[in-house]
């Protein structure tokens, strides 16, 4: 850093030419993107500076990285059932995944609230609606489509994730991803970790690990507890141990079995301490027990209790 930026004040000047905001009312120091440690007062400097800044950049910009991606969410991005408002109940199994997309109001609905329902309608004799809008079943695949690619104009991320999952069960990759892509610009996170998916198989495209993990660790910042357990076993693979425990306590945390059941191996192998083990034993069990209810165990029990989910596993793309 050149003695321009040093001092008290090394935040108000430009970390290359020394020129502070106040020296001209023109001049607006802006930081460096990457790592938030300098300001320039344009891009000039901002190269100019460029090999003097470059490695206490990378390495800042690596840290801010890892604060963001190991910080703990809340929730899962699936969030709260909108009819009992409880927390999705998610493994990282794929038929374990109970829960249920309306493509009539784009809600996601656990399978208790699904299955209730439906016991409902039946011991009435109504006729088959969604359970949270109350909407028709629709009647045919073609009628689906119709509303889906309407959701699609109104710029609803799931239907541009659905739509994209149509393209993708016929093989039209390209424009599968192009959907996909819009999705995450509106916000949706399982896009992201379908993508992972997309370019860990070469669905359509070649195979990109960096573009693997670029989408799994959008996904896991979000929230996604699946991808997030892949990240750990991607990092277990790679050697990084400490990386890979961190992924697992926060999959675990969100209630993941297999994520605890990892930790669990470590844990006798003493690669993770009996401290945090122990918070992140709690706190699965707290989520676990939050993700429960009578309606859902019915449900799950229940024999004829077939239904269709549109959720991804890790090896696998399906409708």
């Amino acid at each position: 850093m050149s003695s321009a930026a040093m001092g008290d004040d090394a935040e108000e000047r430009c970390a290359s030419c020394g020129i502070t905001g106040g020296d001209d009312d023109d001049i607006k120091l802006k930081n460096c993107t990457a790592c938030k440690l300098v300001k320039y007062c344009g891009v000039e400097c901002q190269r100019n500076h460029r090999p003097q800044h470059k490695r206490a950049c990378k390495k800042r910009a690596a840290e801010l990285k890892d604060e963001l991606l190991f910080k703990q969410p809340e929730s899962t991005n699936f969030g709260d059932c909108p009819i009992c408002f409880l927390p999705m109940r998610i493994t990282a199994q794929q038929d374990e995944l109970k829960i249920f997309k309306k493509s009539c109001c784009s809600k996601v609905i656990c399978n208790g609230c699904e299955y209730a329902n439906t016991l409902r309608e039946k011991a009435e004799r109504l006729p088959m609606t969604c359970p949270f809008c109350r909407h028709p079943v629709m009647k045919n695949e073609a009628e689906c489509h119709l509303h889906t690619m309407k959701r699609v104009e109104a710029n609803d991320p799931f239907a541009c994730y659905q739509a994209g999952m149509r393209r993708f069960s016929a093989s039209d990759y390209a424009t599968a991803i192009e959907y996909f892509d819009k999705a995450i610009e509106l916000g949706d996170i399982e896009s992201h970790h379908l993508l992972s998916i997309v370019y860990k198989n070469g669905h359509g495209v070649q195979r990109d690990i960096k573009k693997v993990t670029y989408h799994l660790e959008k996904a896991a910042i979000g929230g996604h507890p699946i991808a997030r357990h892949n990240l750990g076993w991607g990092e277990h693979d790679k050697g990084n141990i400490d990386r890979a425990v961190k992924h697992f306590i926060i999959a675990a945390k969100l209630g993941i079995d297999e994520s605890m059941q990892v930790l669990k191996t470590l844990y006798t192998k003493r690669v993770v301490s009996k401290e945090d083990f122990a918070a992140t034993l709690r706190a699965y069990q707290e989520a676990v027990d939050a993700m429960k209810s009578p309606q859902r165990d019915a449900a799950e029990s229940a024999e004829n209790n077939i239904w269709d989910t549109d959720i991804i596993r890790d090896s696998d793309v399906c409708v």
